[in-house]
């Protein structure tokens, strides 16, 4: 009995100690950015986005060491990543929380981490200090169907392309999330795509356009391409063969998957359509590709290509120079906190009134 209590509480660190870390550090992260914040209110929105970028970039680096480096995962890769930073949409299937992550890990290898931006569900503005924060950092709030706001959402994005703030805007069409053990939200997906006339997909759900099309349109100007990612979490196959749920973000960083594969395609900016009409179709048929590459990874009559996407894919591993030193800057600036009184109570108080003052925020100032 102790030895499986030694078992259960050691896999429980393997997830308690890194949310630890990225937790308790977001108060000395948020009076950083607060005090920058102030600084910069006399000073152009350019200057202000320019380091707001490097801070996040900084946050998300010590994440992703805990994501990738930590947790060890290889990430297998399957086109060719352009080097040069771009503005984009990039185009994800959703599966788990951990998509969010993936974003930031191919985001890092083309230096462009601090300039990704989210389109999410209008519940996560309630979490705490997070959720403010994405709002702060140039993400959009999206309600579902009828209760989508077209005028912020393009009021948003024009504030951001206006001031020259570099652009890699994560959405995922679907609107939420496949999970092969939910059988009526995919029997509703594909029940919809049939009234449409649209393919009916097996591995993801029916994207919905609104929030693309509206990002596509906006920002065109502004956007070099469009990138079409295709994620597959490897042990999401059963011993019958059947797909399994993607892993959760504590089953992640308990290193659960051994391995990501992302199959990556670039998308000129020119190539998408304008009219809503065949934007949605243009949508389905990335989707319809994305549905046969996930069958080929699951149900490959091959067993040699079982999870794995057609093609030659190709590690990539991340090195610690990039993740390591955020890591050591972040608990450099939270442990003088954590060490007085004072400091203590102002990270209680950043807590409690960012979290207060950004659920206020980002209700009546979206």
């Amino acid at each position: 009995m102790m030895l499986l209590s030694l078992v259960v509480h050691t896999y429980s660190l393997r997830y308690w100690l890194p949310a630890t870390v990225m937790l308790g550090t977001a108060p000395a992260y948020l009076l950083s950015w607060g005090v920058w914040r102030l600084l910069s209110s006399v000073l152009p929105a350019r200057v202000y986005h320019k380091l707001d970028d490097q801070l996040y970039c900084i946050y998300q680096s010590m994440v992703l060491f805990f994501f990738e480096n930590y947790t060890g995962i290889e990430l297998v890769i399957y086109g060719d990543i352009p080097k040069n930073k771009e503005n984009v949409i990039y185009l994800s299937n959703h599966q788990c929380t951990v998509d969010w992550i993936i974003a930031d890990m191919l985001a890092i290898r083309q230096s462009a981490l601090g300039h990704v931006r989210y389109v999410l569900k209008d519940g996560l503005k309630w979490l705490p200090l997070y959720g403010w924060y994405f709002s702060q950092h140039g993400g959009v709030y999206v309600k579902r169907s009828a209760k989508f706001n077209e005028k912020a959402m393009k009021k948003k994005l024009l504030s951001q392309t206006q001031s020259g703030a570099p652009m890699y805007l994560v959405i995922f069409p679907e609107g939420t999330r496949y999970n092969p053990d939910l059988k009526n939200v995919i029997a509703d997906s594909q029940a919809f795509a049939l009234k449409e006339g649209l393919a009916v997909l097996k591995h993801t759900l029916t994207p919905r356009m609104k929030a693309t099309h509206i990002a596509s349109q906006i920002m065109k100007g502004h956007l070099n391409a469009v990138y079409d990612i295709t994620v597959a979490y490897e042990g999401t196959l059963d011993a019958s063969g059947q797909r399994t749920p993607a892993p959760s973000m504590p089953e992640f960083l308990c290193k659960e998957c051994p391995r990501v594969h992302i199959h990556f395609d670039r998308v000129d900016i020119k190539e998408i359509p304008a009219e809503p009409m065949f934007f949605r179709r243009w949508l389905h048929e990335r989707f319809e590709i994305k549905d046969r590459l996930l069958t080929e990874f699951y149900k490959s009559d091959d067993t040699d290509k079982i999870c794995k996407f057609p093609g030659e894919g190709k590690p990539s591993p991340l090195n610690l120079s990039k993740t390591l030193p955020p890591v050591v800057i972040l608990g450099g600036l939270t442990l003088p906190l954590l060490l007085t009184e004072s400091g203590r109570k102002l990270y209680v108080r950043t807590w409690v009134y960012g979290t207060l003052l950004g659920w206020l925020w980002v209700n009546f100032f979206p």
